[in-house]
């Protein structure tokens, strides 16, 4: 049983997110971009919890509305009954989801622009990396006759108030009544949040090779490290796992040296040529065998 211990005390997850920050890259993590969107929200929510000490609890009172809200709406789906009971429960989702909705319009915009800096630099120079935020709720009023934003068409949330996101988020909430009873569930709402990445405008999560899925992830991650040192003044740890498999020549020298920027990094992998000399010569190594560290 795992447990977490703050200066000896014994503290629950969500009182402990943020006092070590950290960004982690390990091969399963190319789910983020190849996955569903679960995976992407749930990549998202842990980058903005660390950094956002009321992102957590926020997160968790949506969760507590949405469970209530789902339940009164299959009741009132299988018995009937009056649907002015939902009126609690959409202000309160309107109101904590309002919150999440907003800081994540922040954060991909602020991540977008330190990642496509990089990812440029990684692709050689010939690839643009945009980040796509699609809320199930969009806060932005379509332009008439528009069905849906196009999926290679990023657009600007940024200048959105909470006040704004919230009144209309409750307002929607309450024209799709009817329809959420019949289903008997919410339909909008940020626990249906997508986040696509595009690459010279092509979605990655669909038709990405795998070098350009990897590469991209990467370029993710480092970006992470400067957005959480810009927001909250101290360098996350970076933890890399078998970060450089898979890269060609170029690629493995250009990250080698973004990675050198960082405070603080841990590198892992079993293949030590990987890395070129003048690398290792600039580091300090740790080699385990038979379950036992020693140092080089």
């Amino acid at each position: 049983r795992k447990e977490i211990l703050l200066d000896g005390v014994k503290r629950p997850l969500s009182e402990v997110i943020g006092h070590f920050n950290a960004v982690i890259f390990i091969p399963q993590m190319m789910q983020i971009i190849e996955g569903g969107p679960e995976e992407r929200r749930r990549h998202l929510n842990l980058a903005l919890a660390q950094t956002i000490p009321a992102y957590a609890r926020t997160l968790n009172e949506y969760g507590q509305a949405l469970t209530q809200r789902n339940a009164l709406l299959k009741l009132l789906n299988e018995r009937g009954g009056d649907a002015s009971q939902l009126d609690p429960w959409d202000a309160n989702l309107a109101s904590s989801g309002a919150q999440i909705i907003l800081a994540r319009i922040q954060a991909v915009q602020e991540i977008e622009k330190l990642a496509a800096r990089v990812h440029f630099e990684l692709t050689h120079r010939q690839e643009v990396l945009r980040l796509n935020y699609l809320p199930a709720y969009d806060p932005l009023p379509r332009p008439h006759g528009q069905i849906a934003m196009l999926l290679n068409e990023p657009v600007d949330r940024g200048k959105l108030t909470l006040e704004e996101i919230q009144q209309d988020f409750l307002r929607r909430l309450q024209e799709v009544r009817s329809e959420e009873i019949a289903r008997g569930m919410t339909t909008l709402g940020p626990h249906r949040d997508e986040l696509r990445f595009l690459s010279n405008g092509i979605d990655l999560g669909d038709y990405g090779s795998r070098g350009q899925v990897r590469t991209t992830l990467l370029a993710l991650k480092l970006a992470e490290v400067e957005w959480m040192k810009k927001r909250t003044g101290q360098w996350p740890v970076l933890l890399l796992d078998e970060v450089l498999a898979e890269l060609d020549i170029q690629r493995r020298v250009d990250l080698l040296a973004y990675i050198e920027k960082s405070e603080q990094a841990l590198l892992t992998t079993t293949d030590m040529n990987l890395f070129a000399p003048g690398f290792i010569e600039r580091v300090k190594v740790w080699r385990v065998e038979d379950g036992k560290v020693s140092g080089q």
